[in-house]
């Protein structure tokens, strides 16, 4: 494992077949400010140019708290309008291997809509997640509005959304919001266990998948045909069914 030049917000860990980001401002229990934005932008970056499954935990017994309360405060119309934080949860959502969000203690506001970016989600016993931004003036505007909605269903959406109803583990795994729950000390390894899953499979089959996933439905079942038709001339189809074919021979 190598680690990336030390930053202030945000620590990349590089492994062979994936890479941990690690938020870390765990004095303000990781709050999302525009430095750690632009540390992720870079981050995504990295996974974008050598695509790899991508783990994001948060420092010191916190995902994210939300967005930095005090930069909110000063910002206008055109702040908005650039689509800070909107803008990065996009391009993570966007990226070409799954990504986990390992969550721990508080994923409020913008924390929670990173985690609404991710593929999964992975919790701690201890974990809340929600958005008051209403209870602040604002509304949740990164991806939450909308993406919420696909994720848990609409009347529950709108009570997290519009009534400030905050889940605790038990209720976020009932849901299907959470893929699993565990004891904080065992946070990072059932992250790392979901990654192994995920990297046993084919990869190109899997950025495919992903894409074909997320593909416009009117673009269905076009995508679906032109993603098989190159994953059937690959050799790596040929060897896992040639494998599988020889094992049922055993």
């Amino acid at each position: 494992m190598t680690d990336a030049a030390t930053s202030t917000a945000v620590r990349v860990a590089e492994l062979d077949d994936r890479v941990v980001l690690t938020l870390s401002r765990p004095e303000r229990r990781n709050v999302i400010d525009e430095q750690m934005v632009t540390e992720l932008h870079e981050a995504c970056s990295l996974l974008e140019a050598t695509p790899k499954v991508a783990l994001i935990i948060g420092d010191g017994g916190t995902f994210a708290a939300g967005a930095d309360i005090a930069e909110l405060r000063e910002r206008g119309l055109t702040h908005a309008l650039r689509g800070i934080n909107s803008g990065i949860f996009h391009r993570i959502r966007q990226l070409p291997m799954p990504t986990i969000a390992l969550l721990d203690g508080y994923a409020l506001g913008g924390g929670a809509e990173l985690a609404y970016a991710c593929d999964f989600r992975i919790g701690t016993t201890r974990i809340k997640i929600g958005n008051p931004e209403p209870g602040l003036g604002i509304l949740a505007a990164a991806g939450a509005s909308w993406r919420l909605a696909e994720l848990v269903g609409e009347p529950l959406a709108k009570e997290i959304l519009l009534a400030g109803r905050v889940l605790d583990a038990d209720e976020a795994r009932a849901i299907h919001l959470l893929n699993e729950v565990v004891e904080p000390d065992a946070l990072l390894t059932a992250g790392h266990s979901w990654a192994d899953r995920i990297n046993r499979q084919a990869p190109l089959a899997i950025r495919l998948s992903k894409s074909v996933f997320h593909a416009p439905r009117d673009a269905h079942p076009l995508i679906d045909d032109l993603a098989q038709a190159i994953l059937f001339e690959t050799q790596d189809k040929h060897d896992r069914m040639t494998t599988f074919l020889n094992r049922k021979k055993g």
